[in-house]
């Protein structure tokens, strides 16, 4: 059997780089991934002598020696003719593979290049993440256009905003069938040339939003010397392109896109007035020629400025071009201190406001409630405020509410908005302000106020200081601001000793740790058949069928959430007596598929925006996730946990975890979607090996949950009690949790 991909990796070593590059690759490689091939084509004596010695270990490496200075192009027209798998995917010796990309890319092929009307892909457009010298792995903007396309093939003219994906080639499979058909057009260019070359002579595009490329940009410093056509070079790989798309004679939305693109990304280099004048005036002077000879019949050129801009370049008008961009600099000015001084102005009358609010005593019958960042009743303080009624009903609940949330509250619950007068007055006299995230850094904290941090979840990803070394995870976290606001913190609520150890670290403060469980995981000892019954018939799941909840968690290397499951194939896979529960929102249209149907028979159910989550876990006999804190709440349960890490590599890499989950999960692990089915088909869901692990699983992570977490935070910090004296902490034997389905209906 010929491999299902080639992975072409062409270039010379420098700077070490081609040699961290084949080590990504091997690392994927020689771990088991079946099904790979790996073709090096190195360009100068230390590639060559690295890929002899890759192929020397591994017979799946196949070493291409090539001569010095092989142009680009050159080298992967060798490697292709060189590969024998059924997909290609070129990797520049300066870039690397993410951890899990082969698994990504190989399972991508799988499921884009299917046949559709007998018309299978021939590339595969997929995500990135782009480092530089000061960055790690920055998520591309690609993610969400590819999550909306889809994984069906298509023409490429059915979705001309395709050819606004980076055009790099290590975001793109390509089918090796295709690439010999077409290669004398196809590797006639640059890179990226060669990148819109693919999706323009393609008779089938599909894609994946799931990272298959770390693309490294070096310092210019590091760079060799620039070539003589220096940022014209951006010129004629656009002009050929175009060339190339009027003689395929494609559809015209095609080149309408291209040519905004091409122009788009001129005036970009224009405007970032990187080039001396002279070379400026050259530059723009080339790309108008191109502009105007590229221009297709009838073309509407983009609304507001970048039509202003756009038609000047084709004018060639350089000195317009100059005046409007003074202009447009004194106008953005202009506007941006309009805004400076409304905000300064708005900020100025609320912080008045709220000062003089400060000014007024605490009222100690007052207390603030808010959850995920103004959510709604939710969580850990949508527990505590529950229990809050029934045993210091003297004590009023007032709730923070972002204005769109508002309609969705409760009836009869008293709420603020942010900004508004009354916020000012209840964030400054509340005695007690109880929160799942932090409230804003502009809320003071005055002596006698009680500020309780409840969280949300048990940490299996790295949290708060953790976060440092992971760049995609720390994104636009302030750390200083961080700590000012942990250091507002009176109380932080933990389910677990693993929680409280991590929270110091993470959050490190003179806070006290409440040991007392997380009160919304209450309902998992107080809920009965009754209700059980009642919330699976609220979501329509037939009475005896097998209901499992998919919940899989955010990351932060993709732009959107997809599901990293077939979920067709797999609901068909595992029979009509099984519903399968989806929280999360993915991106299946309502065309008619196969999921269509399976949703319109109810065996699919986006439970995406249904509230509360418990309600869900208690409605379902197991859940599938990755890693997710579900699964330390779910686990009260007692029910099946089953986790999917089919990218732990990469997870573990970009945002950093606490413990291995492969090696202490709480019941059976699947790394593929065939594992996960057999999982489920053969029973090994719930056998005493399953029941087994989720028994260690339980006695480290459901430590303080027993039924009566909410009383406890209640009784310690509303009503004062000591801590010797609040309801002792069941011991995991003796607690009973909620019925099962399968018992609630013997009930």
């Amino acid at each position: 059997m010929p491999p299902r991909l080639t992975v072409v990796v062409h270039g010379p070593e420098v700077r070490g780089r081609f040699a961290e590059c084949l080590e990504s690759v091997e690392r994927q490689v020689t771990s088991g991934r079946p099904g790979v091939e790996v073709v090096v084509a190195g360009t100068d004596a230390g590639a060559r002598r690295l890929a002899g010695e890759a192929a020397a270990r591994d017979p799946r490496f196949v070493s291409l020696p090539l001569p010095d200075s092989t142009p680009d192009a050159e080298a992967r027209r060798a490697g292709a003719e060189r590969a024998s798998g059924e997909w290609l995917l070129f990797l520049r010796g300066k870039d690397r593979l993410p951890a899990g990309a082969l698994r990504a890319a190989t399972g991508a092929t799988e499921l884009c290049g299917a046949a559709v009307e007998s018309r299978p892909a021939d590339v595969v457009l997929m995500d990135h993440v782009r480092t530089t010298w000061h960055t790690g792995a920055a998520p591309s903007p690609d993610g969400p256009l590819l999550a909306r396309a889809g994984h069906a093939p298509v023409p490429p003219d059915a979705r001309p905003e395709l050819l606004g994906v980076a055009p790099l080639l290590g975001n793109r499979l390509v089918r090796s069938a295709f690439w010999a058909a077409h290669h004398e057009v196809l590797a006639a260019g640059n890179e990226r040339y060669t990148a819109y070359a693919l999706l323009l002579v393609a008779g089938r595009v599909a894609c994946a939003d799931q990272i298959v490329l770390e693309d490294r940009v070096e310092r210019a410093a590091t760079l060799p010397p620039p070539t003589a056509d220096g940022p014209f070079g951006l010129i004629e790989p656009y002009v050929a392109a175009d060339s190339l798309l009027t003689s395929l004679h494609r559809p015209a939305a095609l080149r309408h896109r291209l040519y905004d693109l091409m122009t788009h990304e001129w005036l970009r280099v224009i405007s970032a007035r990187t080039l001396p004048g002279d070379a400026a005036e050259e530059f723009f002077r080339a790309a108008s020629r191109a502009a105007r000879a590229c221009r297709p019949p009838g073309h509407e050129r983009p609304e507001g400025l970048e039509g202003v801009r756009q038609s000047l370049l084709e004018a060639g008008a350089y000195r317009g071009y100059l005046r409007l961009a003074a202009l447009n600099d004194r106008r953005r000015g202009l506007r941006a201190g309009v805004r400076r001084q409304r905000r300064k102005l708005g900020g100025k009358v609320r912080a008045r406001r709220y000062q003089g609010a400060l000014e007024r005593p605490l009222d100690p019958r007052l207390a603030v409630f808010s959850a995920y960042w103004d959510r709604g009743v939710a969580c850990n303080p949508g527990a505590i405020a529950e229990e809050l009624r029934r045993l210091a009903p003297h004590i009023h609940p007032v709730w923070v509410v972002s204005g769109a949330r508002v309609p969705l509250l409760p009836p009869g619950t008293d709420h603020v908005v942010p900004g508004t007068p009354r916020y000012s007055e209840v964030m400054a006299r509340a005695t007690y302000l109880v929160n799942n995230v932090n409230f804003p850094n502009a809320v003071v904290k005055r002596p006698g106020q009680v500020h309780v941090q409840t969280h949300h979840g048990t940490p299996l990803k790295c949290m708060g200081l953790d976060q440092i070394p992971y760049p995609a995870a720390a994104k636009g976290l302030n750390f200083r601001q961080l700590l000012r606001r942990v250091d507002k913190w009176d109380y932080s609520v933990t389910a677990n000793a693993h929680s409280t150890r991590m929270w110091q670290r993470a959050y490190p403060s003179g806070y006290t740790e409440l040991e007392h469980g997380y009160p919304r995981n209450d309902v998992f000892y107080a809920a009965d058949a009754e209700r059980v019954r009642a919330v699976r018939a609220r979501l329509g799941i037939p009475p005896g069928a097998r209901a499992l909840l998919y919940a899989p968690t955010h990351r932060d290397y993709e732009a959107t959430w997809s599901p990293r499951l077939d979920l067709a194939r797999f609901a068909e896979r595992l029979g009509p007596d099984t519903v399968l529960l989806v929280r999360g929102h993915y991106f299946y249209s309502g065309a008619p598929t196969p999921l269509a149907g399976l949703r319109a028979a109810g065996r699919v159910l986006d439970v995406s925006a249904y509230d509360p989550v418990e309600e869900l876990a208690l409605a379902s006999d197991a859940l599938i996730t990755d890693y997710s804190s579900i699964m330390f709440d779910y686990a009260n349960l007692d029910r099946p946990v089953v986790v999917y890490a089919d990218d732990w590599e990469v997870y573990r890499r970009t945002r950093g975890v606490y413990f291995d989950l492969l090696a202490e999960a709480p019941g059976p692990l699947a790394r593929t979607e065939d594992e996960l089915a057999e999982i489920f088909t053969s029973g090994a869901w719930n056998d005493p090996a399953s029941a087994a692990a989720r028994t260690v699983f339980r006695r480290r992570f459901c430590e303080f949950d027993d039924g009566r977490a909410a009383e406890r935070v209640v009784r310690r910090v509303f009503l004062g009690t000591p801590e010797a004296r609040l309801p002792p902490v069941l011991p995991l034997h003796e607690r009973t949790p909620a019925p099962t389905p399968e018992e609630a209906v013997r009930r």
